[in-house]
């Protein structure tokens, strides 16, 4: 089998399909043929009578295959698949899905890239931790950390010892989500642990704020919403969240993807105090890129021509505005196809701060 390359993360939401979407494109603009797969998912989705890890449909997108679960998808440990493994692990031959998969994609590719799930230690409960998978793929690890120094190096090395245990050679370490005026400070000092484990410092990226943006429809989902207006703009992109009665000149000059949160009876209100700050301000388009109301009730004509003019989603849902705030401030935002731009910003990141010729070394 060929050398690859193993994407794995300290724990969950660190930037592994980021940093997975940022390396496959950063090759294939250097014209590498580049696969990618998921041996091991989590969280899926049926496509065509076909279920698949939905990190896969993203990538057969940007590198434009034909998805086949059995190549791109081979193991998903989905609700109840690890009891079923545990009561008869005899009847599932999990590793030999993986090989398979890897089989033929070494076929079709110069080298493959394979994406993790989860922190190292997912999937030992059916003999398929990331650790353990990497190594039956003879892949070597790209470690991905969330930015810090005590946390970071501590999580580092409770990690690195699963793939330790697995003789997994490790090519170097990627440290994401750094803030701006902590990178220098960062590199300086992980570097130097780095250093002394005698593992290359592979990268150091900032932490990027569009990428974190939900679009309307997450933020829907994460207040139990209902669409009660232009359920087609639910795509619409939310950069900050503002109350009705707390909206500010400043708040309107930073953003044109603003998510107004109102109860139904301030919603008039809010809008006629939003449109009249947005003349004063000279913008020519709404500030907001959708609206989620409190309580029950009917939007009053002068709102809803508002809405209709800027082409805005309303969600109505039954938190109060307090808790609407919290549970859209809690949001987990992933990369996906509704959000074209976060692709394009990953490989641009990626390429901007990551060692991609010391990476691909690996595999030569």
């Amino acid at each position: 089998m060929k050398k690859h390359i193993y994407i794995a993360a300290t724990s969950q939401h660190i930037g592994k399909t980021t940093t997975t979407l940022g390396l496959v494109g950063g090759l294939l603009t250097l014209g590498r043929n580049v696969g990618y797969c998921k041996p091991v998912g989590q969280q899926f989705l049926d496509i065509n009578n076909l279920r698949v890890d939905k990190d896969t449909l993203l990538f057969s997108d940007l590198i434009d295959f034909q998805l086949d679960p059995d190549i791109h998808s081979p193991v998903i440990l989905g609700r109840g698949a690890t009891s079923m493994y545990l009561d008869a692990p005899e009847k599932f031959d999990l590793e030999s899905r993986i090989i398979n998969a890897a089989t033929q994609l070494d076929e079709r590719h110069e080298f493959v890239i394979f994406e993790g799930t989860g922190h190292p230690g997912v999937g030992s409960v059916a003999d398929v931790s990331n650790a353990r998978v990497a190594k039956i793929l003879n892949a070597g690890v790209v470690m991905v950390v969330e930015g810090g120094i005590g946390n970071t190096i501590d999580r580092l090395n409770l990690s690195l010892a699963l793939f330790r245990e697995e003789n997994v050679p490790v090519i170097g370490v990627i440290i994401n989500k750094i803030r701006p005026d902590k990178i220098d400070k960062i590199g300086h000092y992980v570097g130097k642990w780095l250093d002394k484990q005698n593992l290359p410092l592979l990268g150091l990226v900032p932490y990027e704020q569009s990428l974190a943006y939900p679009l309307m429809k997450t933020v829907s989902k994460a207040i139990s919403g209902k669409i009660i207006h232009g359920p087609q703009f639910m795509e619409n992109k939310v950069e900050d969240v503002i109350a009705g009665s707390l909206v500010e000149y400043k708040e309107l000059k930073k953003s044109e993807d603003l998510c107004l949160i109102v109860s139904i009876r301030s919603l008039n209100n809010a809008i006629l105090k939003i449109a009249g700050m947005s003349s004063t301000l000279g913008l020519v388009n709404s500030p907001l890129s959708g609206i989620v109301i409190t309580g029950e009730g009917e939007v009053e004509e002068t709102a809803m021509n508002y809405i209709k003019q800027h082409n805005l989603p309303v969600v109505q849902t039954n938190f109060d505005t307090y808790e609407a705030v919290i549970k859209i401030s809690r949001i987990e935002v992933k990369i996906n196809r509704s959000t074209p731009w976060k692709i394009r910003r990953a490989i641009e990141l990626m390429g901007e701060h990551v060692d991609l010729e010391r990476i691909m070394d690996y595999v030569k």
